[in-house]
């Protein structure tokens, strides 16, 4: 009797025994199991967060700078007509057109650039620092109704138009390298006058020149807060 009793403990031992290795086995494999799931879950949160937090930032600086532009130089509305040229502002474009009749069948067209280019100013022979006068492009275009157009290409400083070129061309067609024409500084000086009393005539002059810069000026930070604000929907889109 004492020798089964002896033997039932040793049993009931190596049962416990192997119970217990048994659940601590378990219990490994459950948390290696679980591990990589929460490393990944981890890592992903931790990566949201950060993509997040790179995304706050950025439009926190959009809205700053989008302050800042608006109450520094708030921009003024668009002009829509100067003297006899209506002005389509060409929203979210580079450039702007100006359209008028003169006579009884000519149709004018100017497209202008934003600033694209500048000169530094000299006072004396000397360059004066960070001044510098600002350069516009102006393509006129003078349309009669008979297919052809009449093209002048000019320069538009800030009191002053001045002609680059000009040449005739069939309506809504160019040839791939048209002649141009002589450099218009090397024409007679009697036919260069000339030639800036016709524009001058059509309002093609150094009062259009002065507008074009304040319009230029004005659409520059419209442009920027346009820009900054597009790309601050975009960020913000889910």
């Amino acid at each position: 009797m004492a020798g089964l009793l002896r033997s039932l403990k040793i049993s009931q031992l190596l049962y416990n025994s192997i119970l217990f290795n048994t659940t601590k086995q378990n219990k490994a494999l459950f948390i290696s199991n679980l591990n990589p799931i929460s490393q990944t879950t981890r890592r992903n949160y931790l990566g949201k967060m950060r993509k997040a937090a790179f995304q706050d930032k950025i439009l926190r600086l959009l809205r700053n700078e989008i302050e800042y532009e608006l109450e520094r130089s708030p921009p003024k509305q668009p002009i829509a007509k100067f003297n006899s040229f209506t002005v389509d502002e060409r929203s979210g474009e580079r450039w702007i057109r100006l359209n008028r009749k003169f006579g009884e069948n000519e149709d004018i067209k100017v497209e202008a650039t934003m600033f694209d280019g500048s000169i530094p100013v000299s006072k004396g022979g000397v360059a004066a620092g960070e001044d510098v006068k600002l350069h516009i492009t102006l393509i006129v275009n003078i349309s009669k109704g008979d297919g052809e157009v009449l093209e002048i290409i000019c320069s538009a400083w800030p009191d002053t138009i001045e002609i680059n070129q000009l040449f005739v061309r069939e309506n809504n067609r160019m040839s791939a390298q048209p002649y141009v024409g002589p450099e218009f500084k090397a024409l007679d000086d009697e036919l260069q006058d000339s030639l800036y009393e016709f524009l001058e005539e059509r309002g093609i002059n150094e009062q259009l020149a002065v507008f074009l810069h304040e319009y230029m000026r004005n659409k520059d930070r419209i442009e920027v807060i346009r820009w900054m604000q597009t790309v601050k929907s975009y960020i913000e889109k889910q």
